[in-house]
C-alpha cells in the first residue's frame, strides 16, 4: 500500500517536471494546466481524513491498555515484551481497518493519469473523445528562436576591393517563429513569424569603409593599423513558407489520430523579406576609435530564400539574398549567401 502512494506522490513530480523542462511557447490556444485532479484529490483526503480518524481511535485503545499494564508492575524486561506485543497487534489491526475502507488506489492513479493528459476529469467516452479532440489540435504555437551562420558575399563578376579584403561575415538572429499546422493529422503546416538580424562584415588588411564627400563608398587604408573594423547592419525580418513533417501518426485512443507537428525530423522552406533598422560602421586602431551610424548605402530592404532541415529544436539551414548586399554601384552584385544553425526554428 505504501508503495501505492509512492507511486502516486512520483506520478505528481513527474507531471511538473514534464511541464517544466518545456521550451517557451506562446499556445494560440490556451487551455488551463491543473497538476492534480480535483477528484483524485478530493479522494485522497478523504482517505486520509479516514486513516486518520482510525489511527487516533486505536491509539487511544492502545494507551489505555499501556496505562493498565503500565500499573502490574512489571519488570523492565517483561514490560517491554508486553508492549511490543499490544504495538503489534494494533498496527494489524489498524492495516486491517484501512483495508476495510477499500480505497482502489489504482483507479485513482489511472484517473490522475487521464487528468494529466487532458486537464479534465471525464466520466464517459463521448466526453472523453471530446477532450482528446480539443487536446491534440492542429499545432498553432508561436515559439522563440535563435540562430548563427557564416556569410559569404557571392558574385559573378571579377573580385572587388570589398571582396579581396573581407576577412569574415556572419548573421546573428533572434525572434519569434509561428507555427500552424493544417490538420491535426497533416504533415504540413505554415511557418511564419518576425525576426531581428545583424549582419557583420569584418574588413581585414587595415582596411576600412569610408564614404567621399559625394557619399560614394568605398574602402580605405588606415596606415597606422586598425584593430578592428566591422561594418553591421540590423534589419527586421519576416518569413513565410511551408514546413513538411515527417512524423508517423499517432492514436490517442476512440479513433483519435494526431501528429506531433512539432518534434522528430522536418524540413522547411521560405522566402523572407527584411527592411534595414540601422547601419553601425565600427573602426578601431591606433589614434582611432569611431563609430558612425550613417548611411553607407547597405540595401534599406533584403528578401530572399531559405531552406531548413529540423530535428527536434535543432536547425540547419541555407539562406540566399536575391538582391544585392549594397545599393546599385556599390560593391555590385555582391548577394549574401549564408549557412547557419538554429534552437527551435
Amino acid at each position: 500500500m505504501i508503495k501505492k502512494f509512492i507511486m502516486m506522490g512520483g506520478l505528481c513530480l513527474l507531471s511538473t517536471a514534464i511541464f517544466a523542462q518545456k521550451k517557451p511557447v506562446f499556445n494560440l490556444q490556451p487551455k488551463e494546466d491543473t497538476e492534480v485532479s480535483p477528484i483524485v484529490k478530493e479522494k485522497v483526503d478523504e482517505y486520509a481524513k479516514k486513516i486518520d480518524t482510525i489511527i487516533k481511535e486505536e491509539k487511544k485503545l492502545m494507551e489505555a491498555e499501556l496505562t493498565e499494564l503500565q500499573s502490574k508492575n512489571l519488570s523492565k524486561a517483561e514490560f517491554d515484551e508486553q508492549k511490543s506485543l499490544i504495538a503489534s497487534r494494533y498496527s494489524e489491526k489498524i492495516d486491517q481497518r484501512i483495508e476495510e475502507l477499500g480505497f482502489d488506489m489504482d483507479a485513482v492513479i489511472q484517473k490522475q493519469v487521464r487528468y494529466s493528459l487532458l486537464n479534465s476529469d471525464v466520466t464517459s467516452n463521448e466526453e472523453l473523445k471530446e477532450k482528446l479532440l480539443k487536446k491534440f489540435r492542429p499545432t498553432k504555437e508561436l515559439t522563440p528562436y535563435i540562430s548563427y551562420s557564416i556569410m559569404n558575399l557571392t558574385n559573378d563578376k571579377a573580385d572587388n576591393a570589398l571582396d579581396n579584403n573581407l576577412r569574415y561575415a556572419g548573421n546573428f538572429e533572434f525572434g519569434l517563429k509561428f507555427n500552424y499546422q493544417f490538420g491535426r493529422t497533416s504533415p504540413w503546416g505554415l511557418i511564419s513569424g518576425i525576426g531581428f538580424s545583424w549582419r557583420t562584415l569584418i574588413i581585414d588588411n587595415d582596411m576600412f569603409v569610408a564614404k567621399d564627400a559625394n557619399s560614394n563608398v568605398y574602402l580605405a587604408n588606415y596606415e597606422k593599423g586598425l584593430s578592428k573594423s566591422k561594418l553591421r547592419t540590423g534589419y527586421i525580418i519576416v518569413p513565410l513558407g511551408l514546413q513538411y513533417n515527417f512524423s508517423k501518426l499517432k492514436n490517442a485512443g476512440l479513433d483519435v489520430q494526431y501528429r506531433d507537428y512539432s518534434h522528430g525530423f522536418k524540413v522547411g522552406a521560405n522566402i523572407y523579406g527584411g527592411v534595414k533598422m540601422s547601419t553601425n560602421n565600427i573602426i578601431k586602431g591606433e589614434g582611432i576609435s569611431d563609430r558612425d551610424r550613417s548611411d553607407y548605402r547597405v540595401s534599406p530592404f533584403i528578401y530572399g530564400g531559405q531552406f531548413t532541415v529540423s530535428y527536434d529544436d535543432f536547425s540547419i539551414f541555407v539562406k540566399k539574398d536575391f538582391g544585392n548586399f549594397f545599393k546599385s554601384g556599390t560593391f555590385e552584385n555582391d548577394k549574401a549567401l549564408t549557412f547557419g544553425v538554429a534552437l527551435w526554428w
